[in-house]
């Protein structure tokens, strides 16, 4: 049995590993895919403390080292399932079954994409999901946004304070709320909203170069050349695997407190996959270090009741 299974070997993962395992703790990292999470795909990162820039590759690669160098168990698996017992929780993975004092769940979401060729192809090269993260490098450059929430308003405000010029497409005729930020988006010369119209295609080559788009009551396309695409479509959490035991938001996404509990004893949420206004590199391995602290006090106080 291991003190602490961590699923995920993202940022929120990898920094909680590092954190239990200086702790002296047994840790096992499983991982369904490749470690690092999306930021493993950034081209830069420029707003982490410490690195004026660092590709987003090696980033997850120094942190990855770092974890492995305390000597963590890390195995390459998915996880579908997690069983809560007074004593234990069992992890099943779809080669194993695995058992721990504390679970960390660190599994991150997935941007949620529009579907288009090109979309993955030219990630980095123009197309992004984080205005924050990437805004800076189309500083006076015209872009576009595409999505109708709360985060496509305030991405678009963000974008208008740096950016030549800046299109909100939304596939609806009007916004379904009101807010200060649309008001102010609204007031914005560089802003021009492109309503009742979705994205169709992407163009671009070694990088993006125009949009192509189709207003949905005429069917009439039109075509946009802009230097960056900013998708705010939402995230897909991937927490599939607890949801028969943990208590999740309409989206999926894990309600939890600050200390990153959940409604079960000995489970945390770390990250992209967890209740969150703010999801950045900075948080994520923020959750890292406060859930694996929490963990390692959940269990030494196991200890002493027991």
């Amino acid at each position: 049995m291991y003190d602490i299974i961590i699923i995920g070997a993202g940022p929120a993962g990898l920094t909680s590993s590092i954190y239990a395992r200086q702790a002296r703790k047994s840790v096992l990292i499983l991982e369904k895919e490749s470690y690092g999470g999306q930021i493993l795909k950034a081209d830069i990162v420029k707003n982490y403390p410490g690195f004026n820039e660092i590709s987003g590759y090696e980033f997850a690669t120094r942190l990855y080292n770092q974890a492995k160098e305390l000597e963590p168990d890390i195995k390459f698996e998915e996880v579908v399932e997690i069983k809560n017992y007074d004593d234990y929780k069992e992890v099943i993975t779809n080669k194993s079954v695995y058992k721990a004092k504390a679970v960390i769940i660190a599994s991150g979401a997935k941007n949620r994409k529009l579907g288009l060729n090109n979309e993955d192809k030219l990630l980095g090269k123009g197309v992004s999901y984080c205005s924050t993260c990437d805004g800076m490098f189309f500083k006076d450059k015209e872009v576009a946004i595409t999505g109708g929430g709360n985060n496509a308003v305030d991405d678009a405000l963000y974008l208008s304070n740096i950016c030549k010029k800046v299109y909100l497409i939304y596939r609806q005729k009007n916004f379904k709320f009101d807010s200060i930020n649309l008001s102010k988006l609204k007031e914005k010369e560089n802003v021009i909203f492109i309503l009742d119209t979705n994205i169709i295609d992407i163009i671009g080559d070694e990088k993006l170069e125009s949009v192509v788009v189709k207003e949905n009551s005429t069917n009439k396309e039109s075509t946009l050349n802009i230097d960056g695409l900013f998708i705010a479509i939402g995230h897909i959490p991937v927490s599939s695997m607890c949801d028969n035991i943990i208590d999740t938001d309409e989206k999926g996404c894990i309600i939890s407190n600050e200390d990153c509990t959940t409604n079960i004893d000995g489970i945390f949420a770390a990250g992209d996959v967890r209740v969150k206004d703010v999801r950045q590199l900075t948080t994520a391995t923020s959750d890292g270090t406060i859930s694996a602290i929490n963990a390692c006090k959940y269990i030494e106080s196991k200890l002493k009741k027991g």
